[in-house]
């Protein structure tokens, strides 16, 4: 079994979580390091903010937070958080359950506890109680059940109220189970907010409680998906039978001192209501002729599937004649195969009818367009698309289509300042100030203005260039340099190259492909780049071929004349997502050479800036090292007693909406001593798994690259070996952070000690954390080019937490919209980090993405573990047609058509790296 992690401290006799690190240097959250040189302008003050001590008996999830950090300067903004008061008066939470009842959706939920405290029980339910949708319900006082029991009491509870003792209908009667379970005093949020408290499961049900107390009332009124509800006063149709609306996110989060209010906008992609023929036609692009539809006037099945997969879910409501319209909406199931004219069901009585001509002689419904297709809904009941209409605002939950990201994020999209004003007009939306939940819980909100706090801008890290360069170093203003006057600082060389075009020679013809080489010729030789000027071979080749054996043979005619080729290049058309993935499979997992991939329309008479970035790829496939960061500017890299090896971690999910196919993990590990040169490993396990299974293996792959690298290299042997690991795991959710300590450190930590290294290495894991709300805002006249915070800005109290060690870093210049800033929380560490050595080395990986002359949103190995993940597909042989973009296809008796693609399966068809990819930067 792999030894587990110490409870609150480090392994070994390394510090304890939260405690100062017996070594020498300053302590924690003290005096910045001599070597970090000065900041530029005033200083920060480590008093900016809201700080303050934390207990020595308090217990966190990850690690304590150590103090604040002090480099850089001081730097005013605003952040879309609001001001929160919280009540002093005991909370009652009470368990839901609904006995005999199936899970029911969250919107029925709502319905029948909004029923039963209105309609049913309203002497009993005033003030009324919030409710989260499924388990949890929180009362301001106890809840005054009659009958003896004090604790628990079964409500029967009718949609529209009680029946009338005279009705004639039978109403269903929903039995609701209340059991209380616990009492909430928030002193311990107050306790929790000034570092007296534990993050334990009482802070936790607290903060939950008034996370449900500012959902309830938009709940009530609006569609909304999990923490965000939306609004058709801002709306935008995108076609394809989807509608944008607006929306805002909310969430009561602890911050240092304060309860806050996180709100921003957010985007809900809807389906478009009306009729069901329109949506339909909508999705198709194809309006106004409703027999496309039909399956004997040409849809093919392929179109078909499409559609039904689509709809699969939507809610409708029917139309049966002029004044017959079921309130109840019905969900569908799958679009039938045949025509309503066509497609017959048995009746009572044995004897066969057509949907069409059912409809007529039920409800005298002669149906306008009887040739098209039917929806299943419910228990099999079949409904012509014509008498089905889509009632507005229901969410779509799938994945939204590629071809509409971009209308989504157009629409999504907004600058800092138009940003900052749509959210404080949201708070009029919210309306918190008229919320009778509110009120009955005693929670206010400061609706008046977003908070503003103190941030600091970090000093850049030093970037260092090759012999050669006119500029050999350069300093980074606000995220960005560029290439003029400089070589590559260990630029490749090559002898034979390929060049393949995939395109018609009409379409790009010889002098076209004699442009494009030149265009290479001359940035490879700008750069450093040695080998291009010698002539490739060129072909014209057919997409639609064989990809894999034209490639071989290429390259063996090449090796039959004198060596086998060092990288092919490769011009494709658009739209090749299939070509580009047999080039991938070819050259990543069967032969192990570089290729690079250049779209027509992008290198047909491309400038100098284009080839200059296509050559930062070229480099380092090719082994080359593009720019490392200055040692003396980050005082973590200048520890050469103490080399490092650096691990970027990913796990990829298949899409909303997709079932039966696998998750994807990640590791990406340095194997150089400054932090540019990288390997990769990935992994395929169980669906929708954050936890990566293999993560002993993977870290061992690390471990063994790593080392082997830096002795090849002639790295003397005490610097070959690590005894320092870093890892910058990715994707991780708050809720999923003990998950990650319990189930990844100790497979890491036996992944070291099975190395046998001669010291055991000292280990930190940091979660960076893209999927949040937080964003920051520049006073006026104090914004970038783009409106957005400088480059460096880091937030590490105010908004933080009160006692975990986080921080939040916008890393780099703003180019659309707001820019997010990742957010980091360290889970562990034996390392003794401080705020600002951890803060300067996350700030200094985001420079040494080899891809840009930018520094990037988030560490470079987290970049590039998410696009190892992303190119997951390309390890299956492309013969296998293996598609992870949809769930595998139903046949219509509910059987899986063809063979069925278990785990075990991707496992086995899951092709390893070649051997010589494995040792250079393929993903580049």
């Amino acid at each position: 079994m792999p030894p587990r992690p110490p409870p609150r401290g480090g392994a070994r006799g390394g510090p304890p979580r939260g405690a100062s690190p017996s070594r020498g240097g300053p302590q924690r959250g003290g005096a910045p390091p001599p070597q970090s040189g000065a900041a530029r302008g005033a200083p920060a003050q480590a008093g900016a903010g809201q700080q303050h001590a934390i207990a020595d008996h308090v217990q966190t999830i990850g690690v304590k937070k150590p103090g604040y950090g002090r480099e850089g300067r001081n730097f005013q903004v605003f952040t879309n958080h609001f001001g929160a008061q919280i009540t002093d008066n005991i909370i009652s939470h009470y368990d839901v359950i609904h006995p005999s009842e199936k899970t029911l959706p969250a919107k029925l939920n709502f319905d029948i506890i909004e029923s039963m405290q209105s309609k049913c029980f309203p002497q009993i339910f005033t003030p009324r109680c919030v409710y989260d949708g499924r388990k949890n319900l929180f009362a301001s006082r106890d809840i005054p059940f009659p009958g003896d029991s004090t604790t628990q009491h079964e409500f029967d509870v009718y949609l529209n109220g009680p029946p009338a003792a005279d009705s004639t209908g039978n109403p269903k009667a929903y039995k609701v189970r209340l059991t209380k379970v616990a009492t909430i005093n928030p002193e311990v949020l107050h306790r929790f907010l000034k570092g007296q408290q534990s993050h334990d499961n009482a802070v936790l049900t607290a903060i939950t409680a008034l996370n449900v107390v500012v959902r309830m009332e938009p709940s009530l009124k609006y569609p909304f998906n999990v923490r965000s509800f939306f609004t058709d006063q801002e709306t935008k149709d995108i076609g394809g039978g989807m509608i944008l609306w607006r929306g805002y996110f909310q969430s009561v989060r602890p911050a240092v001192g304060r309860m806050l209010i996180n709100i921003d906008i957010s985007t809900g992609v809807m389906y478009k209501p009306g009729s069901l023929i329109d949506l339909c036609l909508d999705f198709f692009g194809k309006l106004g002729n409703p027999n496309l539809l039909s399956p004997s006037r040409g849809l093919p099945e392929r179109e078909r599937h499409r559609l039904s997969r689509f709809l699969i879910g939507v809610r409708v409501i029917t139309n049966t004649s002029s004044n017959s319209r079921s309130q109840n909406p019905r969900v569908i199931k799958r679009l039938s195969t045949q025509s309503a004219r066509d497609l017959k069901f048995k009746l009572a009585n044995g004897s066969e009818q057509s949907v069409a001509n059912y409809f007529n002689a039920t409800y005298n419904r002669p149906l306008r367009f009887p040739d098209i297709l039917c929806v299943e809904v419910g228990a099999g009941a079949m409904l012509p698309l014509e008498v089905c209409e889509v009632p507005k605002g229901q969410i779509m939950r799938k994945q939204v289509p590629s071809e509409k990201t971009s209308s989504v994020l157009e629409f999504a999209t907004k600058k800092p300042e138009a940003r900052l004003e749509s959210i404080v007009n949201g708070t009029k939306v919210l309306a918190y100030g008229q919320s009778e939940y509110l009120r009955s819980f005693g929670l206010g909100v400061d609706s008046s203005a977003p908070i503003k706090i103190t941030g600091r801008i970090l000093n850049p890290p030093i970037m260092i260039y090759g012999q050669g360069s006119r500029q050999a170093t350069v300093n980074p203003r606000n995220g960005e340099w560029n290439m003029i006057d400089k070589k590559l600082y260990r630029p490749a060389a090559i002898q034979r190259w390929i060049v393949v075009i995939f395109e018609r020679q009409q379409r790009f013809s010889q002098a076209a492909a004699d442009d494009m080489i030149q265009g290479l010729r001359r940035a490879t030789a700008d750069m450093g780049i040695t080998g291009f000027q010698a002539q490739p071979k060129l072909t014209w080749e057919n997409p639609q071929g064989d990809i894999i054996s034209v490639l071989r043979k290429h390259g063996m005619d090449m090796r039959a004349a004198g060596g086998l080729p060092d990288i092919y290049v490769l011009v494709l058309p658009d739209g090749a997502a299939d070509l580009y993935q047999q080039i991938k499979h070819f050259s990543d997992c069967q032969v192990g050479v570089a290729t690079q991939c250049l779209r027509s329309n992008k290198c047909f008479r491309a400038k100098p800036q284009y080839y200059a970035n296509v050559c930062l790829k070229i480099n380092v496939k090719l082994g080359g090292v593009n720019t490392i960061p200055d040692a003396k500017s980050v005082p973590f890299l200048a520890d050469r007693q103490n080399p490092a090896i650096i691990i970027g971690a990913d796990v990829i999910h298949p899409a909303p909406g997709v079932e039966n196919k696998p998750s994807f993990t990640s590791m990406v590990a340095n194997i150089d001593p400054m932090f540019s040169r990288y390997v990769a490993i990935s992994k395929v396990q169980t669906a929708r798994q954050e936890i990566i299974d293999d993560a002993e293996e993977m870290v061992t792959h690390c471990l063994r690259m790593h080392i082997k690298h830096k002795v090849e290299t002639g790295i003397e042997q005490s610097a070959a070996f690590p005894k320092r690991v870093i890892v910058f795991r990715d994707g991780v959710s708050e809720g999923q952070f003990k998950q990650v300590i319990e189930g990844e450190i100790p497979k890491i930590k036996a992944a070291c000690a099975a190395m046998n290294l001669p010291v055991m290495p000292k280990l930190t894991l940091v979660v960076v954390g893209k999927r949040h709300h937080v964003r920051f805002f520049p006073q006026t006249g104090q914004g970038d080019r783009s409106g957005n915070c400088p480059a460096g800005l880091v937030v590490d109290s105010e908004v933080a937490s009160p006692a975990e060690f986080d921080f939040y870093l916008q890393s780099h210049a703003g180019l659309l919209g707001t820019s997010r800033p990742a957010h980091y929380n360290v889970l562990y560490d034996e390392n003794g980090f401080t705020a600002d050595s951890m803060q300067q080395l996350a700030f200094t990986l985001c420079h040494v993405y080899a891809r840009s002359t930018r520094s990037v949103s988030i560490p470079a190995p987290v970049y590039y573990a998410d696009i190892v993940c992303a190119r997951a597909k390309n390890h299956f042989d492309p013969s296998l047609n293996v598609d992870l973009s949809e769930t595998e296809t139903m046949t219509e008796s509910g059987n899986r058509g063809g063979s069925t693609r278990d785990l075990a399966y991707y496992q086995k068809s899951f092709r390893p790296l070649a051997t010589t990819a494995q040792r250079r930067m393929y993903f580049a």
